[in-house]
């Protein structure tokens, strides 16, 4: 049967003042050095002998020592009280200052085109800060898994979160090979695609997604056929670039490829605006100093990036 180790309650209650006492071999020095009265430190180590059942100094009107039961409880106490000291003192310094392990899961095709930059900027204005990426199409739940935050995109956040925008709402594009297109002719409308090869994607929950257009402002969800499945974007859109069929991408994730001719975008009139990238994590009171840091740079750079394209404009 399991066993419950639980610290007692109280167990931990006057081991301060019975290790000063043990170090000054004096109960005064002690409450000077705990800035107590003599005879608040006398109760506290009366209360300890009390609980642990044995005497632990031995006491004459003048000198203080330590009985075989005291010299082993201060070999076991000293290191395990300073450990405690030490571990309030790391907790603390994450509490006040931004440092330490920042992790963060995000959707595998977010991270060249929009964290790399992002990353880069960050480590170099916050060098005690460690950023650990999680690459996974999974939607993973944070608390449980350890995670500081988040990224994906804005309809798969839970309503319990908070969010903070990375990017504007986009569409999300069809696009495909210049030699499928040539070979397969270009759909016009929505239903052309139930007579192409299209590259699926597969949910994390193991459905395969449907594609979602717009006719004139109408949504439309069509269950497309094709010869590959895909479990993320980046894969499916490798696999339109070689020519396997059309795929539908967020269209930050094609835009290199179609200014570069090497993916022709169809059926544009007919895309659907997602809402855009996130940063998510759990609604706290306190966020910690390393999130709090991240979430200003991404902030600032949200805002650098607005302020260059107005200037462009």
């Amino acid at each position: 049967m399991k066993q419950n180790f639980t610290v007692r309650h109280g167990a931990l209650d006057g081991v301060e003042a019975f290790l000063s006492v043990a170090q000054h071999r004096s109960f005064r020095r002690a409450a000077a050095e705990l800035g107590v009265t003599p005879s608040a430190i006398s109760q506290a180590v009366r209360a300890i002998e009390a609980r642990v059942g044995a005497a632990l100094f031995t006491r004459t009107t003048r000198s203080v020592g330590l009985t075989e039961a005291g010299e082993r409880f201060l070999s076991r106490a000293k290191p395990a009280f300073e450990e405690l000291v030490a571990a309030s003192e790391v907790a603390r310094d994450l509490g006040r200052r931004p440092t330490g392990l920042l992790r963060l899961s995000v959707p595998r095709a977010v991270v060249p085109i929009l964290l790399q930059p992002l990353i880069a900027s960050f480590c170099q204005a916050y060098p005690e800060i460690e950023v650990e990426i999680a690459a996974s199409a999974e939607l993973v739940d944070l608390a449980a898994e350890g995670f500081d935050a988040g990224v994906r995109l804005g309809q798969f956040i839970a309503a319990d979160m908070v969010a903070v925008r990375l990017t504007p709402p986009f569409p999300f594009v069809i696009v495909g090979n210049p030699a499928y297109l040539a070979r397969a002719g270009r759909p016009e409308r929505p239903d052309d695609l139930r007579q192409h090869a299209c590259v699926r994607l597969r949910r994390s929950n193991g459905a395969l997604a449907t594609w979602t257009l717009n006719d004139k402002k109408r949504v439309i969800e069509i269950a497309v056929p094709g010869p590959f499945i895909a479990n993320d974007f980046t894969t499916a859109l490798g696999a339109a670039l070689e020519g396997i069929g059309l795929a539908q991408v967020p269209e930050p994730v094609a835009a290199d490829a179609v200014a570069a001719g090497k993916l022709v975008r169809v059926l544009e009139p007919f895309a659907a605006v997602v809402p855009g990238v996130f940063l998510y994590y759990p609604d706290r009171q306190q966020v910690m100093p390393k999130l709090r840091a991240f979430i200003d740079h991404v902030k600032s750079r949200s805002q650098a990036v607005r302020l260059a394209r107005t200037k462009r404009s």
